[in-house]
């Protein structure tokens, strides 16, 4: 009995000398390396958007849109604030996907990254230094971009190796002549396959350990919440290593004293008024920051109206482009099309117009209205459908390719003022339709005449 005891002991002192703690093997990423390496474009976006030359676009281009300052607001303030409240919402999206994530880690700092983020979001507080600096976050930017494109290069790979396999099965369960060959072909061809993916999983976020990565992503977001709040100065201490960019805090605010004019969460923005310190801050940033992108009773977002009045745009304009081409089951469509409101309006502003449409000044002028119309109209409705298309469930895993902000949409456009417009649209179309077909049946009846005077 003692003797077992000490070879136990033995045993024991082997496989675990003194003073060397035991390996523990560390969990791989593995297959969740596809649905990382899908978050990580998205971060990637968001972060470009904030660059300075994005930030001077938003203040100089997106936001003095003419269709925007038509139907949507003149106020710089708060557009800037609906630009920001998108940002952020789309951040704490992915932020959700991260910290779902994050439940599966051993190491319980990142466990509680949820807890974490919503305390730096809410009052500034990075006990563990999460966000990068400046520089750091275009390294990591650049190495992690290596790691997504070799992650979608093995995902082809292991669909190529699926298509090899199910080759070689087809094959040895065939009877042919030729099929010996054909088969030792395939199982060369499966064996490189299997060694490329055995490679790629090295290269790629497969084989790389998962805590680290699962962190990377959460620094990463808390970087880029750091930066939007620098950059649309939203006050509360930002860490001291990412430096403030001066340039774009000017063209977005140009003010004297830009930390000072911007209180984020507690409304639209006011140009040069000082705000006092919103200690209510420390509650609910993000559900506060939603409140922003809710859209007030006269838009076309609070209607639910936006998507539908952007594809009724988008028809009016081909009709107008090509009205010659216009049918009368095409009319009879695009009037089932109209909302009892546009339908009143529209009877009211042609009941004095009268039936006939001959004058081709009259319709010239019209043309030349109405393009001046959709000069302005037709992008907002182009990019209401942009950006439903990209946040639709087939395309939410993929990266957004266009960049459309919400304020550039019809999403917050005012009803009746987009309606008076649509109404408008509407009755040029009907004069120049009837004008075009006034013409063409006066062309083909001159046509008819000149036929019989030849034939008598």
């Amino acid at each position: 009995m003692g003797l077992e005891t000490w070879l136990i002991k033995v045993k024991k002192s082997i496989l675990n000398p003194k003073g060397i703690k035991p390996m523990i093997k560390k969990s791989k990423v593995g297959v969740l390396a596809f649905e990382i390496s899908s978050i990580i474009p998205k971060l990637n976006h968001m972060w470009l958007n904030l660059s300075d030359k994005n930030i001077t676009r938003l203040r100089n281009e997106s936001i003095r849109l003419e269709g925007v300052r038509r139907i949507v607001s003149t106020d710089d303030s708060f557009l800037l604030s609906l630009a920001c409240a998108e940002m952020v919402e789309n951040l704490e999206m992915v932020s959700k996907t991260v910290s779902r994530l994050s439940k599966r880690c051993e190491d319980s700092k990142i466990r509680c990254f949820e807890t974490l983020f919503e305390g730096f979001a809410n009052t500034g507080r990075d006990p563990y230094c999460w966000a990068f600096g400046w520089k750091e976050m275009e390294a990591w930017i650049k190495k992690m971009e290596r790691y997504v494109a070799a992650t979608a290069t093995l995902h082809r790979e292991i669909d190529e190796l699926t298509v090899v396999e199910n080759s070689l099965k087809k094959y040895l369960q065939c009877d042919h002549h030729m099929k010996q060959q054909k088969i030792l072909d395939l199982e060369q061809k499966l064996h490189w396959q299997k060694q490329k993916i055995k490679y790629l999983k090295e290269k790629s976020l497969w084989n790389k350990a998962f805590d680290p990565i699962t962190l990377l992503l959460a620094r990463l977001i808390f970087t880029i919440l750091s930066r939007i709040k620098l950059v649309f100065n939203i006050k509360y201490s930002y860490p001291p290593s990412l430096p403030r960019s001066l340039s774009a805090l000017a063209m977005v605010y140009p003010t004297d004293q830009p930390s000072n004019t911007f209180n984020f969460v507690s409304g639209p923005l006011i140009k040069g008024v000082k705000h006092e310190e919103n200690n209510d801050l420390s509650h609910g940033f993000f559900e506060k920051n939603s409140t922003i992108l809710k859209p007030s009773s006269t838009t076309l977002g609070a209607a639910a109206l936006a998507l539908h009045y952007a594809n009724l745009i988008i028809v009016t304009e081909k009709m107008i482009r090509s009205p010659q081409l216009v049918g009368v089951d095409a009319r009879d469509d695009l009037y089932f099309m109209l909302p009892n409101s546009i339908r009143s309006s529209l009877r009211r502003r042609l009941k004095g117009i009268g039936f006939t449409a001959s004058d081709p000044v009259l319709a010239g002028e019209w043309r030349e209205a109405l393009g001046k119309i959709l000069g302005w109209l037709s992008p907002l409705a182009h990019n209401m459908l942009k950006w439903q298309n990209e946040r639709s469930f087939e395309h939410q895993n993929l990266m957004p390719k266009t960049g459309v902000l919400l304020l550039q949409t019809l999403f917050f456009a005012d009803q009746e003022k987009t309606e008076a417009a649509i109404t408008e649209l509407l009755v040029g179309l009907n004069y120049i339709w009837r004008f075009d077909n006034a013409k063409a049946l006066l062309n083909c009846t001159n046509f008819k005449n000149l036929q019989q005077l030849h034939a008598s």
